[in-house]
């Protein structure tokens, strides 16, 4: 369904605008396909945030999270289907984890933030920004900025984690796990796991 809406606007954007070529209107359609495509999915997982009585939570998730994500990129499900079970898995998930720890003594809880740091540190070095063979990063500038942006986003989030009071001990698991769920998804196995491919690798010629 979601194809056929964006076909059926990206046809009409082509006969209003017919310079556009085949490359311009795949990245068309694939913004498209984003756009329509996140709007019910994240009425799903703010529907299922709310029954589970986790929505402030999950929309706090969703936005404190936003600029690494944007920055670090990630793996893509391939179907809508499969992207509308991940991603209230990823947040709701993590609102409730966040929501039963809320009792962890402060040195254990520095402890895992530097554990998360050095991991994305590693992991951000190897892969962002990971980007996929459907929306790819060829720009040597625009991967630069991306990969400095991931570094300073993802330590700023754990820095914010680190310096919280006990009282808000909750958003500061929410930003701990969120840092390393988002690490986790630039990972080779990840890739694998979603049958995803790194775009720079694939149109590296």
């Amino acid at each position: 369904m979601i194809d056929k809406i964006c076909n059926f606007i990206l046809e009409r954007i082509k006969k209003e605008m017919p310079d556009i070529d085949e490359e311009r209107a795949e990245i068309i359609n694939y913004g498209l396909q984003m756009i329509i495509g996140e709007t019910p999915k994240l009425l799903i997982m703010f529907g299922i945030a709310y029954i589970l009585g986790i929505l402030k939570l999950t929309i706090l998730a969703y936005i404190m999270l936003l600029p690494y994500k944007y920055f670090v990129g990630g793996v893509h499900a391939k179907t809508h289907i499969a992207c509308t079970i991940t991603t209230p898995s990823i947040y709701c998930g993590n609102a409730l984890i966040s929501k039963a720890l809320p009792f962890i003594p402060p040195t254990y809880r520095y402890i895992a933030i530097l554990l998360v740091w050095i991991f994305s540190i590693i992991v951000i070095t190897m892969y962002a920004p990971a980007d996929t063979e459907n929306v790819p990063i060829l720009r040597k500038k625009e991967r630069k900025l991306k990969k400095i942006m991931s570094y300073i986003t993802m330590t700023i989030t754990l820095l914010v984690a680190i310096i919280l009071p006990e009282k808000y001990i909750i958003v500061s698991n929410i930003l701990t796990i969120g840092c390393l769920i988002h690490s986790i998804f630039i990972t080779r196995p990840m890739y694998k796991l979603y049958h995803n491919k790194y775009g720079y690798e694939v149109y590296a010629d």
